[in-house]
C-alpha cells in the first residue's frame, strides 16, 4: 500500500492545534506513518559521512516530497511545522527538541509521554508537549543514554547521563516508574553565570562577594550547601572562576556539570557498572586517583557518601583551596551530614576523629536557599572555628545577606595570601 493510501486509510488530518507543542492523536498518528515511510526510503547510515547541514538538507527534501505524496490540506506554516517535528525525530530527541532550544528553561520534566513541565525562572509550569505513548518516550530516552554510552532496560531501570550540551539527565523506567518511563533534565545555559550576574539576580552582595572571592584566592576550603534547585553548582561555578589560572585543578563529578573556564583543568567523571555488573568507578575512587595527579585543587561536584573522608584528608594535607557541594537544609546540618557520610567508609575511626578532620578540614560553609518566587540567595556564610568538646562550633559571618560584624579568624590567611600576590 502506498503512503497516500496507508494515510487515507485512517482518519483525515484535523487543523493543527492552535496551541504550540500540542498534538492530538490523529496529528501523531500521521506524523507516525510519514516517518516511518522516512525511515523505510531513506538509509540513515548513508548520512553519517555527511554534515549536520547537509543530512538536514537532504531529509527536509525527502519529508517535503513524502507530505507532497499525501495529498493532506496543509498551508505553509503546517507543513514546515510537520517538517520540523518530522526532523527532529529522525536527527534530534522529538518533542523535546523544541525545549531544548529554548535558553529560557532550567529544568524539563517529563512524568509521562503525556505529561511535561518546565522550569523559568524558578517557576514550574506545565507545557503542552505530549509523545506520542511510553514506547516513544522510552525511545528517546534510549538515544539520549546511548550517546553517552550507558544503557537503560529492566535490568538497569535508572540511569544519569547528559546532552551534548552539557545539561544533566536523569530517567527511570518501569518496574521501578509505576506509570511509565520518567526523564528529567536540567539545564546549564550557553553562558555560564557569572559573579555580575549573580549580583543582578541578587543571589548575593558585591561585598559578600568580594569576602568569598578574597577566600578562594586565599585558599580556604569551602562547602556550598542548599536544597535541590538552590543553584549550588552554579554557585560553585562562579567561586572557581576566582581560582588564579596558574593552579591545576582536578574536577569530579557524577555527571558532568562544572563550567571552569581556566585552562588548566582535569575533568573526572564517575563510570556505572556495565552489563556483568563490572568496570564501576565511584567518586571514592576519583578522589584517591586524583591525589596522584599533582592538582593544586580538588573540585567535587557534590559528595553524597564515602568520598567524603578522602575528601577531608586531601584538604588536611596539603590541598587547600578545594571546594565542593551538599545537600542540605543549614551550615550545621552541612556538617553534620559530612560527618555522617564519611562514617560510611568502612574504617574504624570515632565519629569524633571524624568531626576533628571536618572542624579542621572545612574553613567555610555557604548556604543557599530558593525562595517560592524561585529567586535563589545566599542566606548564610558561617565560618568554622574548630571543636567545643563533641561539638563543632562555628560562627555566623553572614546572615539575611548582611555581615553580622564578627571578625573572621581566617581574615589573617586571606590577608597573607593576598599580601603574597595571589
Amino acid at each position: 500500500m502506498s503512503l497516500r493510501d496507508r494515510l487515507h486509510a485512517g482518519p483525515t488530518l484535523a487543523p493543527p492545534p492552535p496551541v504550540p507543542g500540542e498534538t492530538p492523536r490523529i496529528y501523531q498518528d500521521i506524523k507516525s506513518r510519514i516517518h516511518s515511510q522516512l525511515i523505510d526510503d531513506v538509509e540513515l547510515s548513508r548520512l553519517s559521512t555527511l554534515s549536520p547541514e547537509q543530512v538536514q538538507a537532504q531529509l527536509r527534501d525527502v519529508i517535503n516530497k513524502l507530505i507532497a505524496d499525501t495529498d493532506l490540506p496543509l498551508n505553509r506554516i503546517e507543513r514546515e511545522r510537520l517538517v520540523q517535528e518530522l526532523l527532529d525525530e529522525v536527527t534530534g530527541l522529538g518533542p523535546l527538541e523544541p525545549l531544548l532550544a529554548d535558553p529560557t528553561l532550567s529544568d524539563i520534566l517529563v512524568n509521562g509521554y503525556d505529561t511535561v513541565y518546565v522550569e523559568r525562572d524558578g517557576v514550574l509550569s506545565e507545557v503542552p508537549v505530549r509523545f506520542r505513548d511510553n514506547d516513544h518516550l522510552l525511545q528517546i530516552i534510549n538515544r539520549i543514554v546511548s550517546r553517552v554510552g550507558r544503557r537503560i532496560d529492566e535490568t538497569s531501570p535508572m540511569v544519569d547521563a547528559r546532552l551534548r550540551d552539557g545539561s544533566r539527565v536523569n530517567a527511570i523506567i518501569p518496574p521501578l516508574a509505576l506509570d511509565g518511563p520518567v526523564l528529567s533534565i536540567r539545564r546549564f545555559g550557553a553562558r555560564p553565570l557569572t559573579a555580575a550576574d549573580l549580583i543582578a539576580h541578587g543571589t548575593l552582595t558585591q561585598e559578600m562577594l568580594d569576602f568569598l572571592a578574597s577566600a578562594v584566592r586565599g585558599k580556604l576550603n569551602i562547602l556550598i550547601s542548599g536544597g535541590t534547585g538552590t543553584g549550588k553548582t552554579t554557585f560553585l561555578n562562579v567561586l572557581s572562576s576566582f581560582i588564579p589560572p596558574r593552579e591545576r585543578i582536578v574536577t569530579i563529578e557524577d555527571a558532568a556539570e562544572l563550567q571552569l573556564q581556566q585552562r588548566h583543568v582535569v575533568r573526572l567523571e564517575t563510570r556505572p557498572a556495565n552489563v556483568e555488573g563490572h568496570g564501576a568507578f565511584v567518586q571514592r575512587d576519583l578522589v584517591r586517583n586524583s591525589l596522584r595527579m599533582r592538582p593544586d585543587r580538588i573540585i567535587v561536584g557534590e559528595v553524597r557518601g564515602p568520598e567524603v573522608l578522602d575528601m577531608l584528608q586531601a584538604m588536611n594535607t596539603g590541598h587547600e583551596g578545594s571546594m565542593t557541594t551538599i545537600h542540605a537544609n543549614g551550615a550545621r546540618d552541612a556538617l553534620n551530614r559530612l560527618v555522617s557520610m564519611a562514617g560510611l567508609a568502612g574504617t574504624s575511626v570515632s565519629e569524633h576523629l571524624i568531626q576533628q578532620s571536618v572542624a579542621r578540614a572545612i574553613h567555610l560553609v555557604v548556604h543557599l536557599n530558593r525562595f517560592p518566587d524561585g529567586r535563589r540567595r545566599v542566606v548564610s556564610i558561617s565560618e568554622i572555628t574548630g571543636m567545643e568538646g563533641e561539638v563543632i562550633s562555628m560562627q555566623e559571618l553572614v546572615t539575611g545577606m548582611r555581615f553580622t560584624g564578627v571578625r573572621p579568624q581566617c581574615l589573617e590567611k586571606i590577608q597573607r595570601a593576598s599580601g603574597g600576590g595571589s
